[in-house]
């Protein structure tokens, strides 16, 4: 069963929609960055927030979109002069803007996002030219709270072609007081003429103390730290990938996939068929590609193994470093494993493509970590 079936396009399986977070942990520079430039009467009308999936880029613009909204224009001093310029994005979750924006009736803001198509009823691939055709409507109403509108586009990468140069236009000449807010995953993907009319915030994946804060603000309750550990090493940062894992049990597969290497070069099948199986469940959709991204995963940590000559630390799995050590004891062996990463990993998302069947995609790639090990 496919993950868009109970949550949109912008919101993390498992995790709360970024308009229901207030807080953002461990991006303090880029929200401090766009202070700055607000109090220096530096907003710029298109902003790029990039960085990988899953740090908080979707939080921040929503973070942003309420303190625009919520934050009187600065450029009247008033009878007591200016104010004092803010400090932080947080806005009181009592305020009118916040209590609107959590409600999805903001009229100053709108969120571009990937539509369901009329004819097929579920949501498209890409966001197509009219969803942003749209935001002429939304710009064309009575403005209001200082005359400020806000538009967040999540994520931008989605856009195809006509999209993207229906949006360039935009950027080309804003509407008065307009903000573009732009998430990218992956901003190579994006015009290049759209990179140049943005200023970029990069966010940076999160330290593991601050993901293990981010997790227990986002609801999923402490950690202990056998999973503190093993999040930091296989969720690279991401709270949304930990959120992920943690929801599909993917630690517990980890653990798994670890004890059948620590088998290899002599293949406990037993083991393999229940890890392929595990994968080709009715409804089992994303614990496979889970399972396909921890693969990539521990042979990425193998051929690092051998390249460096030691382990990776921390261990994401019981037993990890001994099984790693003994399989990638040498630099040839790290580049070995390095090269079936590379043919594993093309061959899943063919695999993928052609809707070849999960379990027997795992086995596959079994057999071919087994082959590299006895090589």
């Amino acid at each position: 069963m496919s993950d868009e079936s109970d949550h949109s396009p912008d919101q993390a399986p498992g995790a709360p929609h970024p308009r229901e977070t207030q807080a953002l942990i461990g991006q303090q520079a880029a929200e401090e960055a766009f202070l700055d430039a607000f109090s220096r009467d530096r907003l710029h009308h298109g902003w790029l927030l990039t960085g990988p999936r899953g740090i908080g880029k979707a939080t921040l613009a929503w973070r942003i979109a309420r303190f625009l909204l919520a934050t009187p224009p600065q450029d009247d001093d008033g009878l007591f002069g200016a104010p004092p310029p803010p400090t932080s994005l947080d806005i009181d979750p009592e305020h009118p803007v916040a209590r609107r924006v959590l409600a999805g009736a903001e009229p100053g803001l709108t969120s571009v996002t990937r539509s369901v198509d009329d004819k097929t009823k579920r949501l498209r691939r890409d966001i197509v030219v009219d969803d942003v055709r749209k935001l002429g409507r939304f710009f064309s109403l009575t403005a209001v709270d200082g005359g400020r509108r806000v538009v967040i586009v999540d994520a931008a990468d989605d856009m195809n072609t006509n999209a993207a140069n229906a949006l360039l236009k935009m950027l080309e000449e804003p509407p008065a007081r307009a903000t573009l807010l732009l998430v990218s995953h992956q901003p190579s993907r994006l015009l290049p003429t759209i990179r140049s009319r943005c200023r970029t915030l990069r966010l940076n994946p999160l330290a593991p103390d601050d993901l293990a804060r981010a997790l227990e603000n986002a609801g999923v309750g402490a950690l202990d730290p056998g999973q503190t550990q093993a999040l930091a090493a296989l969720a690279a940062g991401s709270v949304g990938d930990a959120q992920r894992l943690l929801s599909l049990g993917g630690l517990e597969l980890y653990s798994e996939l670890i004890g059948l290497l620590g088998t290899l070069p002599s293949l406990d099948r037993p083991r393999a068929l229940k890890l392929a199986e595990s994968a080709a469940q009715r409804g089992a959709t994303e614990k496979a590609d889970v399972l396909m991204r921890l693969i990539d995963i521990a042979l990425s940590r193998l051929a690092r193994t051998g390249a460096m000559g030691t382990p990776p630390a921390p261990e994401a799995a019981k037993g990890e470093a001994e099984i790693f050590a003994r399989l990638a004891d040498s630099a040839p062996k790290g580049r070995a494993w390095a090269e079936t990463a590379a043919h594993v990993s093309a061959r899943n998302q063919q695999g993928t493509a052609v809707n070849l069947d999960p379990a027997a995609l795992v086995l596959d790639t079994v057999f071919k970590l087994q082959e590299t090990a006895a090589g």
